[in-house]
């Protein structure tokens, strides 16, 4: 029997992955692009996804959310996820520009101050959206503990993260997927 790890691997190369000419956020041309959304957002692999991220999720973290729309779909399924285990983890999105009307700012969704915040992403090459996301949190005056993504291509967010003081994870890296580390 295969593991959660084992099946969303698997569906990540099978429906995620494409291999082709593409260019990425960063300009840059590469000749593979991962569409992680195919496999989080999957029925069949949807709580495996979930149980993976709950598995690196510090215990007292108490949020979960990142920049729209690369964490909405993780930040989603993983605080769902955690309710029906008994474990409650607020949800948010970080809007990419201010909202002027309504309530107004870039938070949307469940966060408050006092939180402990796990900032989320689908797929990761920089990690810009990553560090973008949790400097509007801490704007926001809740307390970012970690950051995760589900799948790290470029590994370098690890030092981006680092040289602002947060701790970065991935589910999977461009090894495990069978290429090489797309950095900068």
């Amino acid at each position: 029997m295969s593991t959660a790890r084992d099946r969303v691997l698997a569906h990540l190369l099978e429906h995620s992955v494409r291999r082709g000419d593409f260019i990425l956020k960063s300009g840059r041309t590469s000749s593979w692009f991962i569409d992680s959304k195919q496999t989080i957002c999957a029925p069949e692999v949807m709580r495996d996804v979930a149980t993976l991220l709950l598995e690196r999720i510090p215990d007292d973290a108490t949020a979960i959310g990142g920049l729209t729309m690369g964490a909405d779909g993780a930040s989603f399924i993983t605080a769902g996820v955690a309710s029906t285990l008994g474990r409650s983890l607020r949800a948010f999105s970080v809007r990419k520009e201010v909202k002027d009307h309504g309530a107004g700012g870039r938070i949307a969704g469940s966060l408050l101050t006092s939180d402990r915040v796990v900032i989320t992403e689908d797929t990761v090459t920089r990690g810009t959206s990553l560090t973008e996301a949790a400097r509007a949190v801490r704007e926001f005056g809740a307390e970012v503990v970690l950051l995760l993504a589900v799948v790290d291509r470029g590994g370098t967010a690890r030092e981006a993260a680092r040289q602002e003081g947060w701790a970065f994870d991935a589910l999977f890296s461009a090894p495990d997927l069978g290429f090489n580390y797309e950095g900068v």
